[in-house]
C-alpha cells in the first residue's frame, strides 16, 4: 500500500523533528555549554550571521523562542556584555541588537566546539551524498518558511 502525499509529508516532518530532538539532546549533553547555554548560543549565532545590528523581531525569526522569552534572554546577554542594544535610527521606539566583541568571541569559542560535535554526529550517520541532499532539502524547506513569514509580515504591516 502506498502512502498518500499528505501522509508521506507528515511522516517526513515527524522524522525530521525526531532527528532534531535526538541530536539536540546529544549536543546538550556535550560539556561545552559552561560559558553560554544552548539557547544563548542560538541567539549569539543568529546575531553573528548578520553583517550589522538587527531588530528583535528579525532575531526572533531565527530562534525558537517566544518574543517575551527572547526579550528576557537578550536582556541577560546584554547584562553580561555579550550583546549590545542601541536605539534604532529609523524608529526611535525600537532597538537594534548586535554582538559585542566579547559576545563574538564567546560565539566563536563555543561555536567551534559545537561544530566539531555536529560534524561528528552527522558524519557518523550520513554519507557525503546524503549530507549534500540534506543540505539541499533543509535550504528548500527554510526558504519556503521564510517566504511564508515574509508574506505574513506584509499582511500584518498592511493592517
Amino acid at each position: 500500500m502506498t502512502r498518500s502525499r499528505s501522509h508521506l509529508a507528515n511522516d517526513a516532518w515527524e522524522s525530521l523533528l525526531t532527528a532534531h530532538a535526538a541530536l539536540m539532546k546529544r549536543f546538550a549533553a556535550e560539556p561545552i555549554w559552561d560559558e553560554v547555554s544552548m539557547r544563548e548560543y542560538d541567539v549569539l549565532y543568529t546575531l553573528s550571521k548578520h553583517d550589522g545590528p538587527m531588530r528583535l523581531y528579525e532575531l526572533g525569526r531565527g530562534v525558537l523562542l517566544s518574543q517575551p522569552a527572547l526579550s528576557r534572554l537578550v536582556e541577560r546577554l546584554a547584562e553580561r556584555g555579550l550583546v549590545e542594544r542601541a536605539a534604532d535610527p529609523a524608529d526611535g521606539r525600537g532597538l537594534r541588537l548586535a554582538l559585542t566583541a566579547t559576545g563574538r568571541e564567546a560565539q566563536r569559542r563555543v561555536g567551534g566546539r559545537h561544530a566539531v560535535d555536529v560534524a561528528r554526529a552527522v558524519h557518523a550517520a550520513l554519507t557525503d551524498e546524503e549530507m549534500r541532499q540534506l543540505e539541499t532539502i533543509g535550504r528548500k524547506l527554510a526558504a519556503q518558511g521564510e517566504t511564508a513569514s515574509t508574506h505574513r509580515d506584509r499582511q500584518e504591516a498592511a493592517l
